[in-house]
């Protein structure tokens, strides 16, 4: 049986490569991939302490199925705006979007 804190250190790996990811790229598109592996990395935790902790309720796996339905409409939304906003712009690239400035 794998212990815990290996799921655990997976998971911030992951977290962490999906934060860096967020941070120090100027695509939208990146950023999106980012913000999914930062969920994919919660989801891991969730699976993992519900495994480990009260196996016999499923209340690990039901708040990771909510994560998915909540990544999968983030991703929804997030390419339809960016679409949105390289028909106006013809750009992708974070710094050059201002559309909420004066």
């Amino acid at each position: 049986m794998i212990p815990l804190s290996w799921y655990l250190i997976l998971a911030a790996s992951i977290f962490c490569i999906g934060l860096y990811g967020v941070l120090a790229r100027r695509n939208a598109i990146a950023i999106l991939m980012g913000i999914e592996l930062m969920l994919n990395a919660v989801n891991i935790n969730l699976v993992a302490f519900w495994r480990y902790l009260t196996p016999s309720i499923i209340n690990g796996q039901v708040f990771a199925i909510i994560v998915f339905a909540v990544a999968a409409s983030e991703v929804a939304v997030g390419l339809a705006l960016i679409i949105s906003i390289y028909r106006r712009k013809t750009t992708v690239a974070v710094e050059e979007i201002n559309l909420m400035k004066w």
